[in-house]
């Protein structure tokens, strides 16, 4: 199971995310995009989050997995589509060169830190 390494990273960055000057900061939320071609699971990625979180400021945080879809782009005419099984051709104009434009993401979009100082 990958996704504890990837849950392991994401905890690593995060909590270098969390400002020094704030002493009692806690971690409310980690936003992620994950494509569908990048092979994470999100339910297993949030079970390893959850542990690997426990015992750290970001032990109460809610992960929020934004997945994002495939998409293709003909390099001939221009179409844009979505897919969801293998494409080896445009399904516009039928040629081969296509390239995936997204799909592949594996990123943080945002993390949010409380003082909990209050």
């Amino acid at each position: 199971m990958h996704e504890m390494g990837i849950a392991l990273e994401i905890l690593k960055i995060v909590t270098a995310s969390i400002p020094q000057d704030m002493n009692n900061a806690t971690v409310s939320t980690v936003k992620l995009k994950v494509g569908k071609l990048s092979a994470v699971v999100p339910e297993s990625l949030r079970f390893c989050f959850e542990i690997a979180a426990q015992d750290t400021p970001v032990a109460k945080a809610r992960l929020e997995i934004e997945e994002i879809p495939v998409m293709i782009k003909c390099k001939t005419c221009n179409a844009l589509w979505e897919i969801n099984e293998p494409a080896f051709g445009c399904k516009a104009c039928g040629r081969g060169s296509i390239e995936v434009i997204s799909g592949r993401e594996l990123d943080i979009e945002s993390i949010e830190v409380e003082d909990s100082a209050g």
